[in-house]
């Protein structure tokens, strides 16, 4: 009975390259004990560039499978945290560009129905609406409790492991993992309901012209 809590202290004390090699020869669990090290780094990063919640809990699935499957990793060439910092901004600019040319190809579509050549953005207007998503989720963080709040920062702006967060805060780690996943869900519900009331918000301005 005493073999699980041996298993995990083992895991915990191996470095990030003795887990991949693990990984690589086979050791599911050594997934699961990498993903709890790096998984708020690449969802920090996903959230400040994307801005969105949903999008940025996809995409840290997406980097942890991909890995798996590729396992392109060489700790030979650096560490493991700097690999999948830079494979993160990687496939968070790919959203951005699929996002911006869906943004542009509806905005064609609209200047088609355009009553005036004069309706397009200009620059500086079009800079407020491109910064908006992370000044929401800015705004969104406010809202949470001062501990939620500053697990996520943490995560979020410095890129901080759970582990570096549970140190920096000088908190038991299970409190911070604690924290952090209810700060999150409070965090999608926030903004979620934010979404909502734009979209109602807009609907209503359609329907009074």
């Amino acid at each position: 009975m005493d073999s699980a809590p041996s298993n995990q202290y083992e895991y915990n004390s191996q470095t990030d390259t003795a887990l991949w090699e693990a990984l690589c020869a086979g050791d599911s669990a050594a997934l699961g004990q990498l993903y709890d090290r790096h998984a708020s780094l690449v969802y920090g990063i996903s959230l400040n560039m994307l801005g969105n919640t949903q999008e940025a809990e996809d995409l840290t699935q997406d980097i942890f499978i991909k890995i798996v499957e590729s396992k392109r990793y060489d700790p030979t060439r650096g560490s493991l945290r700097t690999f999948l910092a830079v494979l993160t901004r990687s496939r968070s600019l790919d959203r951005l560009r699929s996002r911006q040319s869906a943004r542009r190809s509806q905005q064609k579509l609209e200047s088609s129905y355009a009553a005036s050549p004069n309706t397009s953005l200009d620059p500086a207007t079009q800079n407020v609406l491109e910064n908006e998503q992370s000044e929401t989720v800015r705004t969104a963080l406010s809202q949470l409790s001062v501990a939620q709040r500053q697990a996520l920062q943490l995560a979020y702006y410095d890129g901080l492991s759970q582990s570096d967060i549970a140190s920096r805060l000088n908190a038991p780690l299970g409190t911070i993992k604690a924290r952090t996943r209810r700060g999150l869900l409070k965090l999608r519900d926030i903004l979620t309901t934010q979404a909502k009331g734009v979209r109602g918000e807009n609907l209503e301005g359609r329907i009074d012209e």
